[in-house]
């Protein structure tokens, strides 16, 4: 039981509950299972391609340049978005037609920026980290935990806009009161 309460404790303790990155796609994605699981896969992808062209972007700057990591990692998003795009639309159009909904929501989500610089600074902190294998991991493991929060979040969704929650709480407030209160219970548990 206690190694099951730490792998969902490292996979949920992510960008989302510790600095609530990526809240309002996650709010969309909990209003329906289907946007759920699409979005999710997609933030997963996103997090784990960006993390490693994050990897060689961070290791090909030279120190004069770090001020524009920002723009190197939105360009490196950007490129990922339209080749994801491309590579769906030649594979299979009807997929295509489908799932751009997904890449459009996900590509630029805050969550995949801000895996982009917390493994960025995790690495410059801890330069056994500073490969790919862990860069790749990390967005990984984002993903998974932007998965299990959107679980969570979808379990509670529809009790959180019903009319028994006052109007003036009902939607996003109940659910951002929610989800700060899930976060320090994960919290609790590291």
């Amino acid at each position: 039981m206690f190694l099951m309460t730490e792998i969902i404790v490292l996979l949920t303790s992510n960008l989302i509950l510790t600095q609530a990155l990526g809240t309002s796609t996650l709010f969309i994605a909990a209003g329906n299972r289907k946007n759920l699981l699409g979005t999710a896969f997609t933030i997963t992808l996103f997090t784990m391609a960006g993390s490693a062209a994050a990897y060689f972007i961070s290791n090909a700057l030279p120190g004069s340049a770090k001020d524009f990591i920002l723009l190197f990692y939105a360009l490196s998003v950007g490129i990922l978005y339209i080749l994801f795009l491309i590579v769906l639309y030649f594979f299979n159009k009807k997929v295509f037609r489908n799932a751009k909904k997904y890449i459009h929501l996900s590509a630029f989500n805050c969550a995949v920026m801000g895996t982009l610089f917390t493994i960025t600074n995790k690495a410059e902190e801890n330069p056994q980290l500073n490969n790919i294998g862990s860069f790749i991991i990390a967005g990984i493991e984002a993903g998974i935990g932007f998965i299990l929060v959107s679980l969570i979040l979808m379990s509670a969704y529809k009790r959180l806009n019903s009319k028994d929650v006052p109007s003036a709480f009902r939607g996003f407030p109940a659910m951002l009161i929610y989800l700060g209160i899930i976060s320090m219970a994960i919290y609790a548990l590291t």
